[in-house]
């Protein structure tokens, strides 16, 4: 972690540190050697400023915000290698920044020169590029951005442009950076392929000399379009004719106020260039004019473009502002032969900015596709003389990295008028800041204080011996970033900046988790410098040859953190929360008129106050709680939007998880003997096996008299309840998942989900036998030790307190890992791995639908039945099994169950013992689906229910016995009122289904089509209905029909005035 010092922690920084901490912990418990360090970006203009403000240095105001932050950071249960700990603006690290700078110096990639730059008028100092926004106004200050010459140092990173191109490929590799970061830099970086040649000028009064304009395309397939040629501001012809043109001057200075995209030009009145397509084809002889406008940068190829309104949306709107409602001329079509149109001025017209097909009116290149229009092009002009040449344009520039601010690492060079500028020898290393008192920075008023430190820049020239000056720039302080995780390798090394065998063991950073707003700039100088330092005996190995330098191979970025937001939904006025009443959270009342107030989830800030105290939080609720709520509300990468009513969720669930700890599931007469497996992550055979030594469990008897267990290892498994086998087997499918998050996938929010259900699991199993106690402490165990990155306090808290409950017989084995007393952390204990390689064993399971009449009650997963298990006992095996788990015991316990409290009796089914008397069960699909149909409301009395069931066992004697429910399926019915006729019986109208025209009953066309069909009667309109169950198929037996059947056949009144 590298945070810059501003006094306090938000909830951002919260977020990403959390994320760090967690992972950090998570490889540390698999056995990683795991360097997690902190230091601090300490230079920068805020702390300059806030020292200029108060009066005080600079250095007094970061180092106590260094000492507030470092005890928020204590709170929030984060574990950092504070050993490792470094501060930018000592010394002892810009040391070695200045080094770095002499080694791009010597290599000549360190230059100073005249330069047109960005000034910030507020801040006092220059920016780079990539710190002017696209408004045009300061990243930091947020001040219009001025544009000025002026001499300063600049860093040729266009040198690495290639590779830092190509080497995102590196990084888009099965997903380590995201795709948004990628691209950014792409767009950033700005290679484009295309076509440089020139455009001879011609003067109209002569007055001045001639020469050649150079342009660079994308698009020479359009070179038939050019209708002008743009100027930048600052291109030598425009300040040529300046001199002459009082109205140039002025346009020019009007211009460097006016924005980056604006469509004002200046035509040069005397100045034209000569089509280049002259040469090779007739009819070319218009003089083409040359504007001057603010839309051209000075270095996009030469600062100079060729204006093709009909193929260029930009050039379209600056042709349009400019040349009032001259036509415009598109020489590309879609398809091949379409002749060249002239588009009028008129509103409606657009570029067509797509490849395609020279225009049929173009002659010698009529028909042929952009690209071998290109090819031609380039061929014939330089066979007649013209200077064109294929060629990449990139859209980064050198690195702007001298500052005129104070607090800032030094540039260590000196000036002498004899020999120059002078790299300061590395002997003379570090190049300190010199001492300004409190009352020097309070009479400042920005501006660079260096220059008026006249003593210290007094030298003499390390080359000649002459007196001399040093520099009195400061640099970039992305300068310090660039190379500060090198650093943390070695922090203490007095002579390098990195041991190379360090370098080479620790880089390149395995995960670096830091927001999206680092794409552009810091990522990518890091990357600059990075790969820089790997063709230097620095680092040696630059990561190897499939790194290719690159400083970080896992990129994580993670999303801002919103704050709940409340504002009057008519003046638009953000409120205070203590002006809105929140007894109800969901619809605060403004307290002055009443109103409710409007809530919206917001980037935090003072104005909008919705600023969060992570340390307020913290403790009220604790770190663990803030850290898992943190982690839980959203996926990493995504918006998380801060809401403190959802932490009681979590706290809940962490007391839960205490709670369990406490071992409630170990019996009171158990303890004495119940000896944790000395293996934390035993398999479940030898677990197994431990306990039928210990005489614990006993395997279970063989199936069948002729089929004896295929092994011992299947007996033991056999004598398992489906509760134990279900906790064993979610246990381990839980730490295959949450490994696979921790390490691949980074889905920290379904970590905290699946803790969750697993805490769940081992509080509902019931005690079935010897073995529940057993597998329970596992997963208990499991549980506590995958939760311990995130929830680091709970997880030791439980831990200790699981092994309370049989510490006894713990203490009494001095060989046992688990002992207490001087026992290692939780952390010592490692993560956990799944035994996968049971689970098939185990999970012959299904997951079994009970209804009644036909609508699903709950649905459980049960143990299969046997492969060769009779019809006449399928049924006797799923009973036995749901009355395993709780949900089938609420329902089917004899005499406690809802169906047998709801059936009033107690006497049971002749056939059926698991069911009441009069009732009857239905098993499909192997055991899938259970439909327990219940006796008609007048039947529940004892002769009704033998009437009914007399019913029941006539037609079941006419019913084909072998029906198959899964050959015979009809589409779910619709009863939506958009098609009521999807929803009518076959032939039939709501005329002829009311009771008083009731017809005889007729079999069904279905009946028809499938004799083994069994149907029943409406039980008021006596019409035939086939009987489907709530899967959409054919069902045997009667039963009570639904409320959506009731509505098909116009029983339900308020339906049928719908229809």
């Amino acid at each position: 972690m590298f945070p810059y010092p501003s006094g306090t922690l938000h909830l951002g920084h919260l977020r990403v540190y959390t994320i760090s901490d967690v992972l950090a912990r998570f490889k540390q418990m698999q056995g990683y050697d795991v360097i997690h360090p902190i230091g601090w970006d300490a230079f920068g203009l805020p702390a300059e400023n806030a020292a200029i403000e108060r009066g005080i240095h600079p250095r007094a105001w970061t180092l106590s915000n260094i000492t507030g932050m470092k005890k928020q950071m204590m709170a929030m249960g984060g574990r950092w290698d504070w050993d490792r700990e470094i501060l930018t603006c000592e010394p002892e690290f810009y040391k070695h920044t200045q080094r770095i700078f002499l080694m791009l110096y010597k290599r000549g990639l360190a230059y100073q020169a005249e330069s047109l730059v960005n000034y910030d008028p507020v801040d006092k100092t220059v920016l780079a590029n990539e710190q002017v926004d696209s408004d045009g106004c300061s990243w930091r200050s947020g001040a219009k951005v001025e544009r000025k010459m002026l001499k300063q140092w600049f860093l040729k990173i266009k040198e690495f442009q290639k590779p830092l191109f190509e080497d995102l490929d590196i990084l888009a590799k099965n997903g380590k950076w995201p795709e948004r970061v990628l691209a950014m830099q792409k767009n950033w970086l700005g290679r484009s392929e295309g076509v440089k040649l020139q455009f001879e000028v011609q003067s109209k009064t002569g007055l001045m000399h001639p020469g050649l304009v150079e342009v660079f395309t994308t698009r020479a397939d359009t070179l038939f379009g050019v209708q002008y040629i743009a100027l930048s501001l600052n291109h030598p012809i425009a300040q040529m004719a300046a001199e002459k043109d009082r109205s140039l001057r002025a346009f020019l200075g009007r211009a460097q106020g006016l924005p980056p995209d604006s469509k004002e030009g200046y035509l040069l009145p005397n100045l034209s260039v000569r089509d280049p397509l002259a040469r090779i084809m007739d009819g070319r002889t218009e003089p083409i004019p040359i504007y001057v406008a603010p839309y051209v940068l000075d270095d996009y190829g030469s600062g100079a473009v060729m204006g093709v309104p009909g193929h260029d949306s930009r050039d379209h709107a600056f042709w349009r502002a400019n040349a009032d409602n001259a036509p415009i001329k598109q020489v590309i079509t879609l398809e091949r032969g379409v002749p060249e149109p002239l588009v009028s001025g008129s509103e409606n017209d657009k570029p067509m900015l797509t490849k395609g097909f020279v225009s049929n009116n173009i002659k010698n290149f009529s028909g042929l596709s952009s690209d071998e229009a290109v090819n031609e092009i380039v061929k014939l002009l330089r066979e007649a003389g013209v200077s064109i040449e294929k060629t990449e344009n990139w859209r980064l520039r050198d690195w702007l990295v001298s500052r005129q601010r104070y607090w800032g690492t030094p540039i260590p060079i000196i000036h002498c008028r004899s020999c120059g500028s002078v790299p300061v020898p590395e002997k003379d290393l570090p190049v300190e800041l010199p001492r300004i008192s409190n009352k020097k920075f309070a009479q400042l008023k920005g501006g660079n204080p260096l220059s008026e430190a006249s003593e210290w820049k007094k030298t003499t020239c390390p080359q000649c011996g002459s007196d001399a000056e040093r520099e009195t720039d400061t640099m970039d302080t992305f300068m310090d970033s660039s190379w500060y995780f090198f650093r943390f390798l070695d922090p203490k090394n007095q002579m390098d900046l990195v041991n190379p065998s360090a370098a080479n063991a620790g880089m390149p950073v395995d995960v670096y988790v830091g927001g999206v707003e680092h794409a552009i700039l810091h990522l990518l100088y890091a990357r600059f410098i990075s790969k820089f330092l790997a063709t230097t005996s620095a680092w040696p190995s630059g990561g190897g040859p499939e790194n290719r330098g690159e400083p970080f191979k896992r990129l994580i970025t993670q999303g801002m953190v919103h704050g709940k937001t409340y504002s009057d939904p008519e003046t638009g006025r953000f409120l205070r929360p203590e002006e809105v009443d929140l007894r109800n959270p969901a619809s605060p009342l403004i307290k002055t008129n009443g109103r409710t107030a409007n809530i919206s989830f917001e980037k935090m800030s003072k104005s909008k106050h919705n600023g969060v105290d992570p340390g307020a939080t913290i403790t009220q609720y604790g770190a663990d709680v803030t850290r898992a709520h943190m982690l839980f509300q959203a996926p990493v990468s995504d918006v998380l939007e801060w809401d403190a009513t959802k932490l009681t969720g979590v706290q809940r669930w962490l007391s839960r998880v205490i709670r369990l700890s406490k071992g409630f599931f170990i019996p009171k007469n158990i303890p004495e003997d119940f000896i944790p497996p000395y293996d934390l992550d035993i398999q479940l055979p030898d677990l197994l096996s431990q306990l039928v030594a210990r005489k614990l469990m006993t395997p279970a008897k063989q199936p069948h008299p002729n089929k004896p267990w295929p092994s011992e290892e299947a007996a033991m498994i056999g004598a398992m309840k489906e509760s134990e086998m279900l906790l064993w087997t979610k246990t381990q499918e839980t730490i295959a998942s949450v490994t696979k998050s921790y390490s691949e996938t980074y889905s920290l929010n379904t970590i905290v989900s699946d803790l969750m259900t697993l805490t769940n699991l081992i509080w509902d199993t019931p005690h079935a036998s010897r073995l529940t106690c057993y597998l329970q402490y596992q997963a208990t165990a499991h549980l506590l030790r995958m939760l311990a990155p995130i929830a680091p306090a709970v997880a030791e808290e439980g831990w200790e307190l699981l092994h309370e409950k049989v510490g006894t017989v713990i203490e009494s084995d001095s060989a046992h890992p688990l002992r207490l007393k001087g026992g290692p952390s939780i952390f010592a204990h490692g993560f956990p791995t799944a035994d996968m390689s049971i689970l098939p064993a185990l999970k012959q399971t299904l997951m079994c639908v009970v209804q009644i009449d036909g609508k699903k009650k709950f649905q459980v997963e049960i143990r299969k039945p046997a492969a060769d298990v009779k019809p006449s006992d399928l049924e006797g095996h799923i009973f036995s099994k749901l009355l395993e788990t709780e949900k089938g015991k609420e329902w089917l316990e004899k005499g406690t169950g809802k169906l047998w409290k709801n059936s009033g009796t107690n006497v049971p089914h002749e056939e059926c013992p698991w069911i009441p008397k009069g009732h009857r069960s239905i098993v499909v699909k192997d055991g899938k689906l259970v439909n327990i149909v219940c006796p008609e409301r007048g039947q529940r009395t004892m002769g009704g229910m033998e009437a009914n069931a007399k019913a029941w066992d006539e037609q079941k004697a006419s019913a084909a016995v072998d029906f198959n429910p899964a050959q015979a399926s009809i589409p779910r019915t619709n009863t939506s009122k958009a098609s009521p006729s999807k929803v009518s019986p076959p032939k039939a109208s709501p005329q002829k289904v009311s009771p008083p025209k009731v017809s005889p009953p007729t079999a069904s066309p279905l009946k028809e089509k499938d004799p083994d069909l069994v149907e029943v009667q409406h039980p008021v309109t006596k019409e035939i209905i086939p009987t489907v169950n709530s899967y959409g198929q054919l069902q045997m037996g009667p039963r009570i029909l639904s409320q959506t059947e009731l509505d098909i056949v116009g029983e339900n009144p308020a339906k049928k005035r719908e229809r």
